[in-house]
């Protein structure tokens, strides 16, 4: 089966946002930010496998992400030209955001 993805004029703010509101999903997303696909199972650990995929149908279906078969898996690519064209300035935003939060944590800790 293959995944749907929505095309580049058919991503709504209010989906990417709701997506992007998420801890886990943000965390993925921050992970892809580094660019390339990275396959399903390397990018977080720790987390069940039902639980992934559910978090993958909610950015993939957003438009956050492009998810591509690759032989037994899955590769996962943040779709940052598609969102930086419909929305610009807006991944860099809230991965910044998200950086800054992060540092502010490890810092209290």
């Amino acid at each position: 089966m293959l995944a749907q993805h929505p095309d580049r004029r058919q991503i709504q703010l209010e989906n990417v946002l709701a997506a992007l509101s998420n801890p886990l999903r943000l965390k993925i997303v921050r992970v892809l930010s580094a660019g390339g696909e990275h396959a399903c199972g390397t990018v977080l650990d720790g987390v069940s496998k039902s639980t992934l995929t559910r978090h993958w149908q909610v950015l993939r279906d957003s438009g956050i992400i492009r998810q591509r078969p690759y032989g037994r898996e899955n590769l996962l690519s943040l779709r940052r030209e598609d969102l930086d064209a419909r929305f610009p300035g807006l991944l860099h935003a809230v991965l910044s955001a998200a950086d800054t939060q992060q540092a502010a944590h490890r810092d209290a800790d």
